[in-house]
């Protein structure tokens, strides 16, 4: 399927490869369907999560071990169920800022997907972790 994107343009990806959101990103409960962009040159512990109904809808996503060694937090049963069974995926939401070096990502809230089931939810841990820990903390830093 086609689709829009801000940032890169018309592209095609294949309907397996569309993520439902069961439990919403907040602030953006109307949208529901999402794929993931890798860009190969920037970095493969970066994404871009791109929605499929909104062309101008897109957050950058990191990897939680690039910038929070150690980050694992525990997945509440009702999370697990709403995913389904499996192995799941964390991934932080960035905001980058105009200073690159001021930029932070959001540990408090994470994206969780199941890769099995193509359903994701943005949750709200219970453990206490930072909302806007910095994206270029040095690696002793901890979360």
């Amino acid at each position: 399927m086609r689709i829009q994107t801000r940032d890169f343009g018309g592209i095609e990806v294949a309907e397996e490869d569309v993520v439902t959101f069961e439990g919403a990103i907040f602030g953006f409960e109307e949208y529901k369907k999402f794929v993931f962009l890798f860009q190969e040159d920037v970095s493969e512990h970066f994404v871009w999560l791109q929605s499929v109904e909104e062309p101008d809808l897109c957050f950058i996503l990191v990897e939680p071990e690039l910038v929070a060694p150690g980050y694992r937090p525990g997945l509440p049963r009702d999370v697990q169920a709403l995913l389904g069974p499996g192995e799941y995926m964390f991934w932080l939401i960035a905001v980058i800022r105009e200073e690159f070096q001021d930029s932070t990502v959001n540990l408090k809230s994470p994206i969780v997907i199941n890769p099995a089931t193509r359903r994701a939810a943005q949750i709200i841990l219970e453990e206490d972790y930072s909302l806007q820990h910095p994206l270029l903390a040095n690696k002793e830093g901890g979360c």
